[in-house]
């Protein structure tokens, strides 16, 4: 399959080819749903645009490709940037406070988003050919199968839905695609990728068929007046990718870095591995150290609030520093406990004057108006000490996500002390333990450091002592 652009005079500008193998089998598939990805690096996002170039001619042909939010839409790499290196080569003309591009003939494709579950009501009454879902799992079952309702034609072009989506024990896409998938494993099973299967949505449950004789014979009511659905999932990873692993051979690199349950989806396409206790932190993964290296640093203290005593959520307080001549993080000091309101904001100062007044301080705002109150009490209660508010965003295994990476890759000491049992116990029962301020804290200093602590730490081991002097 070649995709090839003409200018106005007839004149051939550029061919496209996709890759051969994964894309190219997901932009032939003639399946009504067509569902492709399970691994980062597959070309999904290119293929969803590139799926559009097959109509631009029909001046009634009419496309809308989603993602969860607006920014998603619009951000650095996102679906919009992926479209201006197709669709100005077909002679499309961008309309960019729409978010649409215009072809010749009159074709149009639109990049929109739908982050709240009302949002599907917004396209009542519009008639789409082709939609396209980047990330799947980011949409609800619900918004999905509506917006098939919109999944409609009258320019003879058959309509028809391409997704892409990576892995997600938890979301529905994982059983919806489950035929495709080994589920002891996780792994897709080679011998069905693209291959077809058919269902009926009755009410909210599916019925699947090996064919689609099969289907209609099962629902002979429904055989005169709809059809039922064909469905495949085509698997892809990083390697069916070339020109990727091309213009940026350290890729991969950056999926090994993560944390085993992310290597596991994200490098590997594993829909079954899950955030439990024991994977996404690990006791054997934590390294201790007698004392503290010399050397230049940069150090914080991160705070997760609560105001309870005798149970519920703690509050925790995790000292860690970052070591530029090592290019390693101490976790230095753990402070924690069910305390009142008052006790809480008394142990946080009197534990800023403890650590001194070259620690920083991160305090994690909760979301709402109450979240801005409470954070705003500690920051004047911590005067004269260089305190920052954060909002936290994101759930806690995502924010944890990067810290934990570090963990496994022996990046994070801990300075020896009677607190370093409950730190691990809490680290390795996350996300299934009950309490879980500890790693919500050190999360938060980790990912502060990460921000904050500079570019070429070269520089800065050059005014320090040596690595010898500090005794690593």
């Amino acid at each position: 399959m070649i995709y090839e652009f003409y200018n106005e005079k007839g004149d051939l500008q550029i061919a496209v080819k996709p890759n051969p193998g994964p894309q190219e089998m997901f932009l032939c598939s003639d399946a009504d749903i067509v569902i492709y990805g399970g691994a980062a690096g597959g070309g999904k996002s290119f293929g969803l645009c590139l799926e559009v170039v097959k109509y631009i001619n029909n001046p009634r042909y009419g496309a809308v490709i989603f993602r969860r939010t607006a920014k998603q839409v619009t951000g650095e790499g996102g679906l919009w940037a992926r479209s201006t290196e197709i669709f100005p080569k077909a002679a499309a003309t961008p309309k960019e406070g729409k978010l649409q591009w215009v072809f010749p003939s009159g074709a149009k494709v639109t990049f929109a988003h739908m982050e709240y579950e009302k949002d599907k009501y917004n396209w009542d009454g519009t008639e789409i050919p082709y939609i396209g879902f980047d990330e799947l799992i980011h949409f609800t079952e619900s918004q999905f199968f509506y917006m098939l309702t919109r999944n409609r034609s009258m320019c003879g072009v058959k309509p028809y839905v391409k997704a892409t989506t990576n892995p997600d024990v938890d979301s529905w896409v994982a059983n919806f695609i489950a035929w495709w998938i080994n589920q002891e494993t996780g792994y897709p099973i080679e011998e069905r990728a693209g291959k077809l299967r058919w269902f009926y949505r009755l009410g909210e449950k599916l019925y699947w068929y090996n064919t689609k004789k099969e289907a209609m014979k099962k629902h002979p009511q429904l055989a005169d007046v709809a059809e039922p659905k064909s469905v495949t999932f085509i698997p892809a990873k990083l390697e069916d990718n070339p020109p990727l692993i091309e213009s940026d051979p350290n890729y991969r690199a950056n999926l090994l870095a993560q944390g085993t349950v992310w290597r596991e989806r994200l490098e590997k396409g594993n829909w079954k591995v899950k955030p439990e206790a024991g994977k996404v932190f690990n006791r054997t993964w934590f390294k201790f150290i007698d004392t503290l290296p010399i050397g230049k640093y940069i150090e914080v203290r991160s705070w997760d609030k609560a105001s309870t005593e005798g149970g519920g959520a703690e509050t925790a307080g995790v000292k860690i520093r970052y070591c530029y001549q090592q290019q390693i993080y101490v976790v230095v000091d753990l402070q924690h406990g069910h305390l009142s309101r008052h006790r809480r904001e008394h142990l946080m100062r009197e534990t800023a004057e403890a650590d001194g007044e070259d620690c920083n301080i991160v305090i994690e705002q909760e979301p709402g108006s109450g979240g801005k109150d409470s954070a705003e009490i500690s920051v004047a209660n911590l005067a004269g000490f260089n305190v920052h508010a954060e909002r936290a965003t994101g759930d806690k295994v995502t924010r944890a996500q990067p810290y934990a990476a570090q963990v496994e890759a022996g990046n994070i000491y801990l300075l020896k002390g009677e607190w370093n049992k409950y730190f691990v116990d809490q680290h390795h029962n996350f996300p299934d333990g009950q309490l879980k301020d500890v790693v919500d804290a050190g999360a938060g200093g980790f990912n502060w450091l990460v921000r904050n602590k500079g570019g070429d730490w070269a520089d800065v081991f050059a005014s320090g002592a040596t690595q010898e002097e500090s005794g690593w």
